[in-house]
């Protein structure tokens, strides 16, 4: 046996991130979700450290993970987009550590994460030292079946909605021909691809880091029967296990059945987290190896009267995520739990810590190494932001009580909206030709190293249905009674702590225009109160819609009926439609 103390050993970190993992599908955090197979992830609880207010910063998929890169929120600045050349990168922090501390840390990253390969996020997986990807999940471009799958003629016989019969929909399609069991799945060949490299690392006298990361339990809510069996279902409708973009107009039943493919696919990661653990067990992994098992964000399934994210608030069932660290110098916190709010960013800092390397000045997150110690510990004294390019800029206060969520200026269009960068991609494609057309150099921002950057006009125009809401969270989790004129002075509290934090992110001058907040250098009590929405008239209208999407529904189903479009099987529609 090794009797090396902690301080001697080499260290080493795992990282397991899971995509769109709901924090009230969790029975470690959710009474309501007992009902969910989640054995693994009750273990996890009683070996780490659990965080009851984690909180996303820039959202959805590839701008949390270059939060995970480097510490610092980039949705104030553009939209989704890979790593920039001015972005310093956690793996490469870790291969860069000088000689004197340790020298580099090999950093390696196996993912089935699909966005990895595509315009949008190509480069993030270099910044390693070494990766394997997995092919297969969602539309990946993955295995080329020339006449496609075989789809009826009539799309409501197979697919709810009529985004169905798009190339992605369609290629997914082809690649499940060839997942035909659990072991076929890409997040078990990840995992497993993982795991080999603990079995092969881990008596190394050299220091590690292994990025283990599975796009599931994103959507499609595709897993094996086996699965499925777990939560009885007795829908007999069309295929629906992959929810639409856009407010619930389906059936109380179809809501249900999608929640159980859900639950589902949490089980099948239920599994994989086991595998991991297994293996901190077998190599005594818990002596030398911090972990933390985090995601990047959750999705709408029914609630708020909404289908999945981006395009809808950022509601606590997206925002408030699970995540869990265990720290090898402080394994005697087991099973604990702590309120201190923390986020996304803070995970940058946090390995940074453990790593003996010491974080560059541009990262804003918080090294939770204090908040691990200490119940009474605050990470983030001012609060937090987050949100979506061009969407509602959020605050969530230090307590993790109130929930101030900022729509643009009401008639602006959701305008001015500028983005900012060198490499004018986005998820699948470039930049559009009139948005390359007109863009502007800009001198840069005190991150950008001075680089030069283009300042392109943004787009996501339907954010700007997004709505001004404050909430309590604590006495109303479920975000139904939003706060009115009684609790302007917690607004303004909350406004001038988000001009703030923004400032301190650098925030382009145009986002505080858009939001309709006073700039930073002028701002005083006199135009925080101007810039006040709780009791205007605008204000009363958000709250007496109280967030639940009928005004976009409303929208979204006069867009359907003037184009003629029939999308929805039988069984789908609400019968009060």
């Amino acid at each position: 046996m090794d009797t090396k103390t902690e301080c001697e050993r080499p260290r080493k970190a795992v990282v397991v991130m899971f995509d769109t993992l709901c924090r009230h599908f969790l029975p470690t955090y959710s009474e309501a979700a007992r009902w969910v197979h989640a054995p693994n992830f009750e273990r996890l609880a009683e070996r780490t450290v659990t965080f009851d207010s984690a909180y996303v910063g820039s959202m959805p998929c590839m701008p949390a993970r270059r939060e995970m890169h480097t510490g610092r929120y980039n949705f104030l600045h553009r939209e989704w987009g890979p790593l920039e050349p001015f972005d310093e990168s956690l793996p490469e922090l870790l291969r860069a550590r000088p000689t004197e501390v340790g020298g580099p840390v090999h950093a390696h990253l196996c993912t089935d994460h699909a966005h990895y390969w595509e315009d949008g996020g190509a480069t993030y997986h270099q910044r390693f030292s070494t990766f394997e990807f997995v092919r297969g999940q969602e539309g990946d471009k993955w295995r080329g079946v020339v006449d496609g799958p075989d789809i009826p003629e009539d799309p409501s016989a197979l697919y709810p909605n009529f985004i169905r019969r798009s190339p992605m929909h369609l290629q997914d399609r082809v690649n499940r021909e060839f997942v035909t069991r659990l072991a076929d799945m890409p997040q078990h060949i990840t995992f497993s691809k993982g795991l080999e490299f603990i079995e092969r690392n881990a008596s190394s006298r050299s220091e590690w880091f292994l990025q283990i990361e599975t796009f599931d339990p994103h959507e499609p809510f595709f897993s094996p029967e086996e699965f499925q069996a777990l939560y009885p279902d007795d829908w007999d409708g069309p295929e629906f296990d992959w929810p639409p973009y856009h407010p619930v107009i389906e059936s109380e039943a179809a809501v249900q059945h999608i929640r159980r493919l859900y639950a589902s696919l949490v089980a099948v990661c239920d599994a994989m987290l086991g595998r991991v653990l297994d293996a901190f067990d077998k190599h005594g992994l818990w002596a030398d190896t911090m972990l933390i098992v985090n995601t990047d964000h959750g999705l709408l399934m029914g609630e708020h009267n909404w289908w999945a994210k981006t395009i809808n608030p950022w509601f606590q069932e997206v925002a408030h995520i699970p995540m869990w660290i265990h720290d090898p110098r402080h394994a005697q916190l087991a099973g604990q739990r702590r309120a201190a709010l923390v986020q996304t960013i803070d995970i940058c800092p946090t390995l940074l810590n453990w790593f003996r390397v010491p974080p560059p000045p541009t990262v804003e997150g918080a090294n939770l190494a204090d908040v691990l110690q200490s119940p009474e510990a605050v990470a983030h004294p001012h609060g937090g932001l987050f949100g979506v390019f061009g969407g509602q800029v959020n605050i969530v206060d230090p307590t993790a009580r109130f929930v101030y969520m900022r729509g643009c200026k009401h008639g602006s269009n959701n305008e001015p909206l500028l983005q900012y960068t060198l490499f004018p991609t986005i998820m699948r494609g470039f930049f559009s030709e009139s948005q390359l057309g007109s863009w502007h150099a800009h001198p840069g921002f005190s991150f950008s190293k001075g680089m030069r950057l283009m300042e392109v006009p943004g787009r996501n125009p339907r954010k700007s249905l997004q709505p001004t809401l404050l909430y309590d969270v604590k006495n109303d989790p479920g975000q139904q009674h939003p706060l009115g004129p009684e609790a302007k002075h917690i607004e303004h509290k909350l406004i001038a702590a988000m001009v703030r934090l923004m400032a301190a992110n650098d925030a382009p001058s145009t986002q505080f225009v858009r939001l309709g907040l006073p700039h930073p250098s002028t701002m005083t009590s006199e135009s925080v109160a101007r810039a006040g929405v709780l009791g205007t008239s605008q204000g009363e209208i958000d709250r007496a819609r109280n967030a639940h999407g009928e005004a976009s529904k409303s929208r979204m189903l006069n867009l359907l009926q003037a184009n003629n479009l029939k999308v929805y099987g039988p069984k789908m529609i609400k019968s009060n439609l």
